[in-house]
């Protein structure tokens, strides 16, 4: 598999392997299918694994897959949902969500340790979820006073090796700390032939998920795509229950035009998404939300058929889907 630089982090794999589907946020598997899951895509070159305590069981599968001996060369992210919690208090909980996260995968410290929150100025009215908003939301003069500085600190001891952040909140705040004078060393951001985050926009604004890896890549900040398949919705049918309602099943409506290009061309749709966002420029790694060898078995087919021609990405960009 080929490998890239991604911040400081050298000979990363250009799939990173997804706590998510291993936690079951993408369906139902097994805990012995997740563990080799787990193992088969380090078998296949994959060097780095994104993982979240919010994504349920997936840390927990981590350490019984290692049982804290994981090959040297293999990475490992985490994660923090910080919110906004009272003044003078993100250090500590930064540092307790993080020792949680490490005692449950068995491991020493992070390779790279990510604010999940929103950012967002002081003053920002969300759309949807306001009453919400200090619960998945960090306010920008939080994240300048306290979150950055508690990141190098961590950093600094050692904990880990580099910090990054989610960039799925608004996207002027998201550009903002991309140009800030501490940047962060990466940031996940949407990748996906909608440019859609789906479910995960509480904002009203345009997403603008290419102008923010423009943005990382001009910063010199490493770039981990999400959302390949944008919560199932390009994938050949969604494999778990959606509320009729939300983003993410109006978006695999909205993406019947590409399901039905695929039929054309004889292509799956989650293969081909796979293949779109690896192709995406400025992309470094593009992160799996695979719960079983299966499915991670078909990324590993679109990493390996690299570059998409241009007619056939020209002919997916026609379809008209973005947001």
């Amino acid at each position: 598999m080929l490998t890239v630089n991604l911040g400081p982090l050298e000979n990363v794999s250009r799939l990173t392997l997804g706590g998510g589907g291993l936690g079951q946020l993408w369906g139902e598997t097994t805990g012995e299918e997740a563990v080799a899951t787990v193992h088969a895509a380090v078998d296949a070159g994959i060097t780095l694994i994104d993982t979240a305590p919010m994504y349920r069981h997936c840390e927990a599968v981590i350490g019984e897959a290692f049982a804290g001996r994981p090959p040297g060369h293999i990475r490992f992210t985490t994660k923090c949902q910080l919110g906004a919690p009272p003044a003078g208090s993100v250090a500590e909980k930064l540092e307790a969500s993080l020792d949680a996260s490490l005692a449950a995968m068995r491991l020493d410290h992070a390779d790279i340790f990510f604010l999940h929150s929103n950012i967002c100025e002081d003053d920002y009215q969300y759309a949807r979820y306001q009453h919400r908003r200090d619960r998945f939301a960090t306010p920008w003069s939080m994240y300048v006073d306290e979150v950055v500085p508690a990141f190098e600190d961590l950093k600094a001891r050692g904990r880990i090796r580099a910090w990054g952040i989610t960039g799925v909140g608004i996207p002027a705040a998201i550009l903002k700390a991309l140009a800030y004078e501490r940047p962060p060393a990466v940031v996940q951001a949407v990748a996906n032939l909608m440019d859609s985050a789906g479910g995960m926009r509480s904002y009203a604004e345009p997403a603008r998920p290419r102008d923010i890896i423009a943005a990382a890549v001009a910063a010199g900040v490493g770039v981990m795509g999400i959302r390949a398949v944008q919560a199932g919705a390009l994938t050949s049918a969604v494999d778990r229950q959606l509320p009729a309602e939300s983003d993410d099943a109006a978006d695999y409506l909205r993406a019947g035009p590409y399901r039905a290009l695929c039929a054309e061309l004889n292509f799956d749709p989650a293969l081909l998404a796979h293949r779109y966002a690896l192709d995406m420029s400025g992309v470094d790694t593009v992160i799996l939300g695979v719960k079983n060898r299966s499915e991670l078995a078909q990324c590993l087919d679109a990493e390996a058929l690299g570059p998409l021609p241009d007619e056939l990405r020209n002919r997916i960009d026609d379809l008209g889907l973005r947001i």
